[in-house]
């Protein structure tokens, strides 16, 4: 045998074959681990399972051209979803998303909201101290009455609920 085609292993040809080897484990490691987390927090989970419930719209007072309605949004789903907007054919107008904060003097202040994040495995209650859908008045609602809403989700696409009509302070 020559020796040229004898191949023999050497510390240099064994470290430079296991440095090759160890950057695709490497990296198949640290993107197994990340797929981990983004499965762990809920971001390769089941997919947003949103109900809407516990709907309710103020009645209109006087001559005012605005009311608010309220509902609780629970997501049951694994993963989160996003409110982008409420119709309903018994309004004449659009709505918008308002969220209300209370300021260091005692006051409140309001601010449009562009869409709502419902969060996968929680819950939102609108409220009047806090978020609220602004829907222009209707002088022939009455207490009692019900108002179907359509409310629009990025993920969830369209779910359809009712609102009672009640005053301020009641229910």
């Amino acid at each position: 045998m020559t020796d040229h085609a004898l191949w023999r292993p050497t510390r240099r040809r064994l470290t430079d074959t296991l440095l090759a080897a160890l950057a695709p484990v490497a990296a198949c490691t640290l993107a197994l681990g990340g797929l981990s987390m983004w499965t762990a927090f809920g971001n390769a989970g089941s997919p947003a399972r949103v109900a809407v419930t516990g709907g309710r719209v103020f009645l209109p007072t006087g001559d005012t051209p605005e009311t608010a309605a309220f509902f609780r949004i629970t997501n049951s789903g694994g993963s989160a979803d996003r409110l982008l907007k409420v119709t309903s054919a018994q309004v004449d107008g659009a709505t918008r998303f308002s969220r209300h904060r209370m300021t260091g003097t005692g006051s409140a202040s309001a601010r449009t909201v562009t869409s709502v994040p419902v969060p996968a495995g929680d819950s939102i209650a609108m409220s009047p101290s806090g978020l609220d859908v602004i829907v222009p008045a209707n002088p022939d609602w009455r207490v009692g009455d019900l108002v179907t809403f359509t409310l629009h989700f990025e993920r969830s696409g369209t779910v359809r609920s009712s609102a009672v009509v009640d005053r301020p302070g009641q229910g």
